[in-house]
């Protein structure tokens, strides 16, 4: 039965049907093959409603929504106008100032994809006008934008608390320290990279008007992470706080919100959301065969019954969602693989909101994984001048950073936990 799903998953994906109908598909077929045939289907519209009649689930299109605000706003810009004044006198400035500004609409954003097209808009013309090698301003920019699902607020760390129960506003503050090591890491690597080319000082009065500009963006990651955490707002109404929030900066502050933009906005925001809980519909209907089927079950007997160190099965879980993340992007390695590995995670004791780090830096790399890296191709659509095969050279770096700092976590899981116990 396991080679009927995992092989009948793989044909599926293969002839190009999209993730959403691949699962069901293979759902419909599983509830009549082995569960009782057309009767099974009643189940049907019963779990469909169960799998998207979860509170947590509130907060995702809010963040969605709040990303697309931002995005059509022109934060952005003024962000990466602000970093490039304070930065770009330091050796390779302009590279730290784009990560710099990379984790802080991360953190207004919850999108990789998201940051990645806004900052890469304006990042990329600018810097390799000022003499930065393409490559490595592609390789920095894919990479930054991956902070963009670590730095709270995280809609991969929303799709973790749902399907596993975990509390999402622990989940968003265990993000905030290996996000701001991650991005000191990303910084320091970019800088020495770059560390040839250093630009002319601005002014004081330059860095300042320029902080002025910005002041609304920056604000924004202040007020819902602070809310969250000094326990004023639980992530969802942080989430409505951000949608109110961005809103009120793109009318009042930029008067850039016009109603064919509110459109785009709105057409967008229910483009992305309606894709990704079509996806965890999906995969709740797989679930739900395989659990009648005690397949999770097994996979938990087998990984817990060897002989075996749990950190080898940690390691091998690990290697599953790299060579996932070659394929497929990181909603639907969330909601395919949870319900068979937080089960083995917690019987073998290693701590889920931990592993909840682990798994979204494993889905920064499946951002940058050829053959279908998301940021990989938004770069791409930035300038179609722009080949895979540059930015992938570009991107290696900082994705063998990332797995150092896995190893690193794993050794030291405190820098993950450390924040979460003051978290409701």
């Amino acid at each position: 039965m396991n080679i009927f799903f995992t092989g009948g998953l793989g044909v599926l994906l293969l002839i190009g049907l999209p993730v959403a109908f691949a699962l069901s598909l293979l759902a419909v077929a599983g509830m009549y093959f082995f569960n009782g045939g057309t009767f099974a289907f009643m189940q049907i519209p019963i779990i469909s409603y169960k799998s998207l009649d979860d509170f947590s689930l509130t907060a995702l299109p809010m963040y969605v929504l709040m990303s697309q605000v931002l995005v059509i706003s022109g934060v952005g810009r003024d962000l990466y106008d602000m970093a490039s004044k304070w930065f770009r006198h330091f050796p390779g400035g302009l590279a730290i100032a784009t990560i710099f500004c990379c984790t802080v609409f991360s953190a207004i954003s919850g999108s990789s994809v998201a940051t990645a097209v806004t900052v890469g808009a304006v990042a990329l013309p600018e810097m390799v006008k000022r003499g930065y090698n393409k490559r490595h301003v592609l390789g920095l920019l894919a990479a930054g934008g991956t902070l963009g699902i670590l730095i709270p607020p995280s809609i991969p760390m929303i799709i973790y608390g749902s399907v596993t129960g975990e509390s999402v506003g622990k989940l968003f503050i265990a993000g905030v320290i290996p996000g701001a090591i991650l991005t000191i890491a990303f910084m320091l690597f970019s800088a020495y990279q770059t560390r040839h080319i250093k630009d002319k000082p601005a002014t004081w009065r330059e860095r300042f008007s320029a902080s002025k500009q910005a002041i609304w963006g920056l604000l924004l990651p202040i007020v819902i992470i602070g809310g969250i955490y000094s326990g004023k707002f639980t992530p969802t109404e942080a989430a409505a706080v951000g949608v109110v929030f961005s809103f009120a900066i793109a009318i009042f502050v930029y008067r850039n919100l016009t109603f064919s933009a509110l459109k785009k906005i709105l057409v967008e925001t229910v483009k992305t959301n309606a894709m990704i809980l079509l996806i965890i519909v999906g995969a709740m209907l797989l679930g739900y065969i395989m659990t009648i089927l005690q397949i999770p079950q097994s996979v938990v007997n087998v990984a817990t019954s060897q002989d075996i160190s749990p950190w080898i099965i940690f390691i091998l879980i690990n290697i599953v969602l790299l060579i996932l993340g070659m394929f497929l992007e990181t909603v639907s390695i969330l909601v395919i693989t949870l319900p068979i590995l937080y089960p083995i995670i917690m019987a073998l004791g290693f701590d889920p909101i931990w592993f909840a780090i682990i798994m979204v830096i494993n889905m920064e790399l499946a951002l940058i994984s050829p053959p279908v890296g998301l940021n990989l191709f938004v770069l791409k659509g930035l300038d179609k001048r722009n080949s895979i095969n540059e930015i992938v050279r570009g991107v290696i770096p900082y994705a063998v950073i990332m797995i150092v700092f896995i190893v690193v976590l794993s050794f030291f899981p405190e820098i993950a936990t450390v924040l979460v116990d003051n978290v409701e």
